[in-house]
């Protein structure tokens, strides 16, 4: 027993191990200018959980761009032309520029489909929940992406 936990010690010290989230440096996504377009509210989601900073005099990259964009589709309907199920799409594409050079890019899609609902309050609270689902998704994608 002793030397399966010794050998499992090793072998997780020596492969390079490490926790995806962990920051290693804070001051590296430090940005001169942040260029915010599409919904202001997936954007301010994305900058305060990845800790996204703006200073104009000591930054480590002069430029970062977060472009979003939604999509709800009718995917079915009923012999009415009534909707009866949709997808959200949500699509964000991430980009670091640094003298006038692209650093880091990438798209990142999530999507969803589900049911109309009878009671619209019903229907639009839960297309609020689902928007917030899929942007931590994309999230924690793009924490990985940084991390890399």
């Amino acid at each position: 027993m002793k030397k399966i936990i010794i050998t499992f010690l090793i072998l997780v010290t020596s492969c390079g191990y490490q926790p995806l989230y962990l920051n290693k440096d804070p001051n590296k996504l430090i940005f001169k200018e942040i260029k915010l377009l599409g919904d202001k509210n997936i954007n301010r989601q994305i900058i305060s959980t990845i800790s996204i900073k703006e200073d104009k005099e000591n930054f480590t990259f002069e430029k970062v761009t977060l472009k979003n964009r939604e999509n709800i589709i009718e995917t079915s309907k009923d012999s009415k032309g009534q909707p009866v199920s949709f997808k959200m799409i949500i699509i964000l594409d991430f980009e670091i520029g640094n003298k006038g050079n692209i650093i880091k890019q990438k798209t990142f899609v999530k999507e969803f489909s589900y049911k109309n609902q009878e009671n619209k309050f019903d229907l639009s609270e839960y297309e609020i929940d689902l928007r917030n689902n899929l942007t931590n998704q994309i999230i924690e994608e793009l924490n990985i992406f940084l991390n890399i």
